[in-house]
């Protein structure tokens, strides 16, 4: 049986507020009697302080206008038409599909157009341009601009020339190269070892070859011979890229590998014995049964001795790092003599890394330590029990790692370099759109401007020290 046969009437019906329903915001218009609303397909005819129910196509839409003086409220609500309409209605209840557009209220004389937000009962889209693009924002606001404007050719030749003038101007004839690579590229650069001056630097796409490194290096003889300078000392890492690039340019030119490099290799391979020292005594342990200990003398003295030796391997994994110090106070020494007590090997290694560090004394020359080397090795063949674990010592670049004590101003590690190296990631922790050639470029460009800089730094800041003490 219909809800009409039993007298319900959907004129008479008030207008339902569903919960969590949507509500058109208010816009104020001058003072109006009757309006129209534009809903697409259907215009609904508004009188002051009624509700009028419009079928829009199909779907009932029960709409409710309350105009004051100068506002007036529309609440719009669709339900189901669940009258007595035909049957193909009844069976397949169907809802009005607005179009994007936003849903305008004309006056007649009204001169704003309000659209309808996102809180109406029919919500509507944002306002479209002609290819599609928004054309509204929620809050519109210049482009943040810190990094979007890109260097282009000018910086480039400012480093290849007021830059290089300034850098050249008092060069020391010592420099030191390094490769950095950051995801795909990889940023070549070369530095005065002695004034901490960045010289030239070049970003490849991809993993250099000797190609790459003898081309770099042949515009740095180039630019250095242009300013009448001349380069006395090379300073790199391990890397097997720089030895045939740096004969081929430079001929006979001293080429110091960094001791830094080398030291980390020696102290990484002796550490890696102690370690396996360290296993060999945790396997000694003996095996005790779950529980308490029997109170048997020989429970008794396997307990001890477990714990004994858990406790040594406990204080060899702490104390590690005293095989491979340099200099070692009184206490460190003492703490040392406990460690190896009672294991040769332990003191073998011990004594090895003393004799490492050795030759590489600066009040020695090069054959000089050239000697200690050759003993160095010869006592270490005597340890056949160590394997394989100090063939560093055997090394190559053990001895072009000495070839700064014939020449004082020779700097003995790359660290000129590698600083500007380690200013360079820590700069991409914070900057994450520096990832492109160019980027990559402009941001190196960028660094020597700071270079460039810093003696005018330096010297405003003593300036306003100065003036603060005179204050004071």
């Amino acid at each position: 049986m219909g809800l009409e046969s039993q007298g319900w009437d959907p004129d008479d019906t008030p207008p339902i507020r569903q919960k969590a329903s949507r509500v058109s915001r208010s816009c104020r218009h001058h003072s109006s009697s009757n309006d129209h609303v534009g809903f697409a397909d259907a215009s609904v005819h508004i009188a002051d302080g009624h509700r009028i129910v419009t079928d829009l196509g199909g779907a009932r839409c029960t709409t409710s206008a309350v105009c004051g003086a100068t506002v007036r409220w529309i609440s719009t609500l669709r339900i189901p038409n669940i009258g007595a309409n035909p049957a193909a209605f009844a069976s397949t209840p169907r809802w009005m599909t607005l179009p994007r557009r936003g849903a305008i209220i004309p006056t007649e004389s009204s001169l704003l157009r309000c659209a309808w937000s996102w809180r109406t009962a029919c919500p509507t889209g944002s306002l479209r341009g002609i290819s599609g693009a928004i054309i509204e924002f929620s809050s519109p606001s210049l482009r943040f601009r810190t990094g979007l404007r890109r260097r282009g050719k000018k910086i480039s030749a400012w480093v290849e020339t007021d830059y290089l003038d300034w850098a050249l101007s008092d060069f020391s004839g010592y420099v030191a190269t390094d490769e950095l690579y950051d995801g795909p590229f990889c940023v070549l650069s070369i530095v005065d070892s002695r004034r901490q001056r960045r010289l030239l630097y070049e970003v490849l796409d991809h993993d250099p070859e000797h190609e790459d490194i003898r081309r770099f290096l042949e515009r740095l003889r180039k630019a250095v011979a242009a300013h009448g300078r001349v380069i006395r000392g090379i300073t790199t890492d391990a890397s097997p890229l720089y030895p045939q690039p740096i004969a081929q340019v430079f001929g006979q030119l001293p080429h110091q590998i960094c001791e830094f490099h080398i030291l980390k290799e020696l102290t990484k391979a002796v550490l890696r014995v102690v370690a396996r020292l360290r296993k060999r005594l945790a396997a000694q342990t003996p095996k005790l049964p779950r529980g308490r200990p029997k109170n048997t003398p020989e429970a008794k003295r396997l307990y001890r001795q477990a714990k004994s030796i858990q406790g040594r391997v406990a204080e060899l994994f702490d104390h590690r790092h005293l095989f491979v110090r340099h200099r070692l106070t009184t206490a460190q020494r003492t703490k040392v003599q406990q460690l190896v007590h009672g294991n040769a090997q332990l003191r073998a290694l011990r004594a090895i890394m003393d004799e490492v560090y050795r030759p590489f004394d600066r009040r020695c020359r090069t054959d000089t330590a050239l000697a200690k080397l050759a003993r160095l090795r010869q006592r270490v063949r005597r340890y056949s029990s160590l394997g394989k674990s100090l063939d560093k010592l055997h090394s190559p670049n053990l001895e072009k790692a000495l070839t700064f004590l014939d020449d004082e101003l020779l700097p003995a590690t790359s660290n000129a370099v590698e600083r500007g190296n380690r200013r360079h990631r820590k700069m991409q922790k914070t900057v994450y759109r520096v990832r492109t050639k160019t980027a990559l470029t402009g941001r190196m460009a960028l660094d020597l401007c700071r270079d460039r800089r810093t003696q005018a730094r330096v010297a405003t800041t003593a300036t306003l020290h100065a003036a603060r003490d005179t204050a004071i």
